[in-house]
């Protein structure tokens, strides 16, 4: 396949939302003005990159890479990943890990001492998938508040 990776474009909100339709959610949301100011706050903050990955003019993979400023550890950034989603048709390509590889490279750029991701899967196949990509799920602990 020969496929861009790339980092999200203002044109590309409908694409991606149908995306994420292969990730968790049920519908696309209308691009309201509530949809549409998150979607500028996060299209203009330079920490906040949406990386896709691009097959014959569709977006077809895609992950989120925030990073967040740091006091601690010599003042280093640290990056965070989440919504990692590749499109039903698409999987087992080696598309996500390139998306995931985007995003270790701009952490890596932003001196971010460390990359971390976190999956609410217990799917064998997808903690492997993480693995493979790198990542471990020894070192530390999470834990989630869900808030309304």
């Amino acid at each position: 396949m020969n496929y861009i990776i790339r980092e999200i474009k203002d044109n590309d909100f409908q694409q991606l939302m149908e995306l994420y339709t292969h990730l968790h959610e049920k519908d696309i949301p209308e691009k309201d003005e509530r949809v549409s100011a998150v979607w500028e706050n996060i299209i203009s903050d330079k920490n906040h990159h949406i990386i896709v990955a691009e097959y014959e003019g569709k977006i077809i993979s895609s992950c989120v890479c925030v990073i967040i400023p740091n006091l601690t550890r010599n003042q280093r950034p640290y990056a965070f990943v989440e919504n990692v989603v590749t499109h039903a048709d698409y999987r087992g390509n080696g598309i996500a890990t390139a998306c995931l590889d985007y995003a270790r490279d701009i952490a890596i750029k932003e001196n971010c001492y460390k990359l971390m991701l976190l999956t609410g899967s217990k799917n064998e196949n997808t903690l492997n998938f993480y693995r493979r990509a790198g990542y471990n799920s020894e070192d530390k602990t999470a834990f989630i508040q869900w808030l309304e």
